[in-house]
């Protein structure tokens, strides 16, 4: 049987089932970021402590852009926008606007198999360098090996605004060094300084990709929506329901995690227009990732 207990002092949601193969905590005011996952028995997503989710963005949902916009700076429909520059050190805006939203719950249910949650977001404001409005809904739903990411994205602007949207989950591994991701590409984008988008360069197809000691923060466009993470105790595949897709792969500085994260934009996106989208009013998105363990 499966059950969740609301948190009223933290607002932290936690999700269980009665055999104890699965546990999911939720932080519904860090923007309904999944901080803690079990699968099959599995710890795949664990608290980076001392690492601050001020500065990991572990587990965000990444909206109205995925990564960076160069000096928070774009143009569109002929109109200069000017985003607060989060990244300081890098002079960039970073990571969206939602990932620090409090989410409120509008549904959730559970059953002898499986459990969701059901989250949203309003926004209202009309921000200097986004001034739109919208609604972001975030479903999650788990069985004991499986977990599904829907996130749906509704435009309640009078005027159209440009998108893209990504997840930014950190896994851990037993150990990283004897890990490997699977996953089709054969370009690779081009980075430089402050980790913006450069440009794409065909490469060698990838097929499998062995992590050893690489220190990462790069960025492919996928052939395919799946993505396969092989670790030494357990393998899971992502999958997305978006046509095209990349993937950002980043290592911090913490043992034996790993950022694997599925991404409709790149760095830059609204000036180099890679992966952008641009969502009419009244107009809504959905995209959903699947989450297996195999």
């Amino acid at each position: 049987m499966y059950s969740i207990k609301h948190h009223n002092e933290t607002n932290v949601l936690e999700l269980k089932n009665s055999d104890d193969s699965f546990y999911a905590k939720i932080h519904l005011n860090d923007g309904a970021s999944l901080q803690e996952l079990m699968l099959d028995g599995k710890s795949i997503i664990v608290d980076l402590n001392p690492l601050v989710y001020a500065e990991t963005y572990a587990s965000a949902i990444l909206f109205p852009f995925a990564n960076r916009i160069k000096d928070g700076a774009y143009i569109f429909n002929k109109t200069r926008y000017q985003l607060d520059t989060n990244n300081k050190s890098e002079n960039n805006a970073l990571h969206g606007l939602v990932y620090n939203k409090a989410f409120k719950i509008i549904a959730h249910k559970g059953g002898n198999d499986s459990i969701s949650v059901k989250l949203e977001y309003e926004e209202n404001a009309l921000s200097k360098g986004f001034p739109f409005t919208y609604t972001i809904q975030l479903e999650y739903v788990f069985t004991k090996d499986t977990m599904n990411l829907l996130v749906s994205i509704k435009n309640t602007s009078t005027a159209s605004f440009p998108f893209t949207l990504g997840w930014h989950p950190y896994f851990l591994s037993e150990n990283l060094y004897a890990s490997n991701l699977e996953f089709s590409s054969h370009q690779k984008l081009k980075l430089g300084e402050r980790n913006i988008t450069m440009g794409v360069e065909n490469i060698e197809a990838i097929k499998t990709f062995n992590i050893k000691d690489k220190k990462l923060d790069d960025c492919w466009i996928l052939d395919d929506d799946t993505v396969k993470f092989n670790t030494p105790t357990y393998q899971f595949v992502i999958e997305s329901s978006e046509e095209n897709n990349f993937l950002q792969v980043y290592t911090p500085p913490k043992e034996n995690i790993i950022a694997i994260e599925p991404t409709t934009g790149v760095s830059d996106s609204f000036n180099n227009q890679i992966g952008l989208k641009v969502l009419k009013s009244n107009a809504s998105y959905h995209i959903e990732w699947r989450l297996k363990m195999i």
